[in-house]
């Protein structure tokens, strides 16, 4: 026997997989084959790899560069705190170090929550698969789990059952198999054992197999074991997503890049600010009269000062602040994201989603409703357009808009009633369900829609079939492609009700209801009615016909010759399930944001198309021609004439999961960030492997949510914009604290390091620094993080790839920034260093001048960063409340350091200031704010004046 992936069982007749199998279908597989087929290929499981310990996980979270820096940062603030302490008593450094340590603990924290998906999807996938299996064994039947299946077994498939590995039928009966968990297709497969297949037949279109995990919906069959474990379709998604690697987020790549640069930038400056201080000091000139050991004995304390001097400039190059702030500002935005029905299960998805170019959404339930319904009718000669949404029975009838006369209303309930009694399908009301309409379908989708219409024509199954009881029925088959039911009706006489499709039933009618009696069908009645069918399939509506036959005396036999014969034509009933009306507009202003969407589905091209059109995905006008593209198509194309179209592509059909991967790829290798939806165990590996995985939370399968980035509580496309639209504001503020606060940062540098270069002396100590590093750079940076964006956030086009958080125009400003800030404070330090003089109180003076003028002109600077190019007269001076608490608290502690005796002159070395030293402060202290809005100003004419 070959082994279990070298043979394309669809492809053969029923006996010749019985002898590639080596079974005897009558008698199954006796108990010692079973041993030695599971010693050759395993238990019915999926392969599991091992999960990382608890340190390794740890590791993974500590090892990054900004991480590092900022644990040396709390470890050197921790020796020079313990000598300021034994020095002075401050413990300043103490707090900063301990601020920095719980920064670090709370971003590995939640980093390690945030770990395993994959483990938790493959448990999830493992759940799946059904536990035990009817299988026939030795000539008997019996119940086994299913993890003891082999290849060559048969088992027995009913309705209920889960199939429990991937098998080749070779008996069935009105069988149906919901496979939409493996291919998407929001309609039960109706299986064929009898049916011999193409080898390259898409996985969608093989009615002679069925795969594990997959639901049995109605009939039942008999099948053979083809594969099992991870050689399974299931087990092939399982590899892939074991397989698939984390690609690192946009943001945490540029995260990585900025810690790095202020690593490595505050390092140098470091250096040189302490060679230079250490070089302006007077007794340098020891060094070359007396030598190293006499220097260092002098010039001792001025070593020990600068050391300080230079590891307080350290902790302030690395906003320590930064990580906490991105942790926090990322959190508040999951739970935006809540509030607009997005759960996110991993903190850097909110950001790669705002910077989303491409979105490849499935067509079941998020573009459409995943809700089969009548859309369109033909009764009596008359087209009749139906209203309406999902399940909810309420919706208009009419005719080019024009309202219907009684013979077609008497014809549309005839069909609605007859829709109704030939069929299981209930509707039945759910005022908290899901679904959010109060209603939910309980049977096939497609018997299901007919009893939506029959409940918008105020027919009720419960009072019709009172009416109207069942006395028999002919079940659907496949080969005859039609249902019948018989009933009882309320003149005494019996009424057979008959649904199928339209070119067979209307080969059996020989009347017609029109006008509101019956009449002689004729042949052009049968032209008009097969014209209807062609139009309604063309618009991928999937139709029935209905008819029926009154008697008044039943058969002794209730066969399908006796009964489906001289039946009386209704009418036809197209339905789809329709798109969400919502989701036009939302596609709209996706394009709009220069996000492209592509329809990504299991299920039909036509299908594909009508709804696309339908949203305006396609244009109506346009070629499909490479626009449009099959799984099976696409198997046909190398990677380079693919990646050549794949820009064009807007609506790939009938694909498989190893499809799905492929396109995820290429959009990654043209340099896209691709989000992916979906909602099946086919979908997983794609999601993972997409810089952003989208799962439905009503439909999706227990895999693709925990595989998984963000996770829609509606199931709706239209709330994947709305959380692009959130994870563009989270990023733009995101930039707007990276940039307040190394603009900061790098202001504060350079007030030393030009102080130091013209031998100016220390206009600021290092408590100071420390202080400021702590009041500037936490509730200012935080509110910040919870501004509401920019008006023209969904106008602008995505972020391209490579852009680092640090831009050119961030830079400019930056150094803008820099230099106002800088000249304002040594402005304010000389000024008052000219009053007081350079020693003692003076200097502290001065000092306190510079230190004010530096705190509240960088809380000035946070209203200004509040938006990158919008001026504050745009965006309202106040509209930010939280920034009006952040900065109050700041003013209050800056001027506690001052002012209270024990805090800022014990401890800080600062000096009231009186209402002198305030005439110099107060209008320096504005300077950065308006060049900042001045800057803008600027900028903001240039990016408005008309181009060309």
């Amino acid at each position: 026997m070959n082994s279990q992936d070298e043979v394309a069982f669809r492809s053969l007749r029923i006996e010749e997989v019985a002898s590639e199998l080596q079974v005897d279908l009558e008698v199954g597989l006796d108990s010692d084959e079973v041993e030695q087929r599971i010693a050759k290929y395993g238990q019915n499981a999926l392969a599991e790899r091992p999960r990382p310990s608890f340190w390794e996980r740890l590791w993974g979270q500590l090892n990054q560069f900004l991480v590092l820096i900022l644990v040396f940062s709390a470890i050197v603030s921790m020796i020079v705190g313990w000598a300021e302490y034994r020095k002075s008593g401050a413990i300043t450094e103490f707090v900063d170090a301990g601020a920095i340590v719980a920064i670090v603990i709370l971003n590995a924290a939640l980093g390690m929550i945030q770990e395993g998906k994959a483990e938790e999807g493959l448990a999830a996938l493992k759940k799946m698969a059904a536990p035990t299996a009817l299988v026939l064994r030795g000539g008997r039947l019996e119940t086994v789990a299913a993890r003891d299946l082999v290849p060559g077994d048969v088992v027995v498939l009913e309705m209920g059952n889960q199939v429990p590995a991937d098998v080749r039928l070779v008996e069935s009966y009105n069988l149906r198999i919901d496979e939409a968990a493996l291919t998407g297709e929001s309609v039960a497969v109706e299986k064929d054992a009898g049916a011999v297949l193409p080898e390259d037949a898409a996985l969608g279109d093989r009615v002679n197999c069925g795969y594990m995990g997959t639901i049995v919906t109605y009939g039942r069959g008999q099948a053979v074991v083809t594969a099992t474990g991870m050689n399974t379709e299931f087990g092939k998604i399982a590899r892939m997503i074991q397989e698939a690697e984390e690609e690192p987020t946009p943001l945490q790549v540029k995260l990585d890049q900025l810690g790095k640069w202020l690593g490595v930038a505050s390092l140098v400056i470091c250096g040189i600010v302490g060679v230079l201080g250490i070089v302006r000091d007077p007794t340098w000139g020891v060094l070359w009269e007396e030598g190293p050991r006499a220097y260092f004995s002098v010039a001792g304390g001025t070593l020990v000062e600068m050391f300080m001097v230079a590891v307080s400039l350290a902790i302030a190059a690395v906003p320590e602040g930064l990580a906490a702030v991105v942790t926090v500002c990322l959190a508040l935005g999951m739970q935006e994201m809540v509030r607009r029905n997005a759960l996110i299960r991993h903190l850097p998805a909110v950001e790669t989603l705002g910077s989303t170019t491409v979105i490849c959404s499935d067509k079941t339930g998020t573009l459409t409703q995943n809700k089969m319904m009548v859309t369109r009718v033909y009764v009596d000669d008359t087209v009749v357009s139906v209203s309406g949404s999902g399940y909810e029975p309420e919706g208009e009838f009419s005719r080019d808009g024009e309202t219907l006369g009684e013979d077609v209303l008497s014809a549309l309930d005839l069909l609605a009633k007859a829709g109704l009694l030939c069929g299981d399908a209930e509707l039945q009301q759910e005022p908290n369900g899901p679904q959010g309409d109060g209603w939910r379908v309980v049977g096939d989708p497609t018997e299901g829609a007919l009893v939506v219409l029959a409940g918008k024509r105020g027919l009720w199954r419960k009072e019709v079939e009172e009416a109207y009881p069942r006395v028999d029925e002919v079940p659907f088959e496949s080969l005859r492609k039609r249902m019948t039911t018989v009933h009882r009706d309320d003149g005494g006489g019996y009424v057979a009700y008959v649904k199928g499709a339209p070119d067979l039933i209307v080969g059996l009618c020989d009347r017609v209801y029109a006008k509101g009696k019956v009449r002689t069908i004729t042949e052009e009645d049968r032209a008009w009615i097969l014209q209807a069918n062609y139009r309604m399939a063309s618009d991928a509506l999937r139709v029935l016909a209905v008819a029926y036959r009154p008697f008044e005396e039943l058969p002794q036999r209730i066969t399908a010759e006796e009964i489906e014969r001289e039946l009386v034509f209704v009418g036809l009933a197209g339905m789809i399930d329709p798109a969400r009306p919502e989701v036009r507009d939302a596609i709209d202003v996706a394009e709009r944001a220069g996000i492209r969407t592509a329809m990504v589905t299991g299920d039909y091209r036509e299908t594909a198309i009508a709804i696309s059109k339908e949203l305006a995905l396609l244009d109506p006008e346009s070629p499909l021609e490479g626009v449009v593209l099959t799984g099976k198509e696409l198997d046909q194309l190398d990677d380079e004439t693919f990646e050549e179209m794949v820009e064009d592509v807007r609506i790939y059909a009938r694909v498989s999961p190893a499809n799905k991967v492929r396109i995820v790829d290429t959009l990654i290798r043209r340099g896209h960030i691709a989000a992916m939806t979906g909602d099946g165990v086919n979908d997983a590996p794609a999601l993972k492997r997409a810089n952003i995985g989208v799962a439905m939370g009503i439909a999706g399968t227990d895999v693709s949510k925990e595989t998984a980035d963000m996770v829609l509580a509606d199931d709706n496309y239209a709330s994947i914009v709305s959380a692009v639209e959130e994870g563009r504001i989270i990023y733009s503020n995101i930039r707007k604290f990276v940039y307040y606060l190394l603009s900061c940062n790098v202001a504060e540098i350079m007030i030393l390091f030009v102080a130091l270069v013209f031998d100016l002396g220390l206009p600021l100590t290092v408590l100071q620094l420390l202080i400021l590093n702590l009041v500037t750079d936490g509730a200012p940076a935080l509110a910040l993080g919870l501004e509401k964006g920019d008006p023209d956030t969904m106008i602008q086009s995505p972020r391209p790839v490579n852009e680092p958080i640090i831009n050119g125009p961030m830079i400019r400003g930056t150094v803008i920034q820099t230099i106002a800030i800088a000249g304002s404070v040594l402005t304010a330090f000389l000024i008052g260093r000219g009053w007081y003089g350079g020693t003692g109180i003076g200097l502290q003076r001065a000092q306190t001048m510079a230190f004010v003028t530096l705190s509240m002109s960088e809380l000035l600077r946070a209203y200004t960063s509040r938006s990158e190019r919008y001026p504050l007269t745009r965006i309202g001076v106040f509209s930010n409340r939280y920034m009006q608490w952040a900065v109050a608290l700041s003013v209050v502690v800056v001027l506690a350091t001052v002012y209270l005796p024990f805090l800022g002159t014990q401890i800080f070395g600062n000096q009231p200031l009186g209402m002198r030293e305030w005439g110099v402060v107060l209008p320096l202290l504005f300077v950065p704010a308006l060049v900042a809005e001045l800057n803008k100003w600027a900028g903001l004419i240039a990016f408005e004046r008309p181009r060309g």
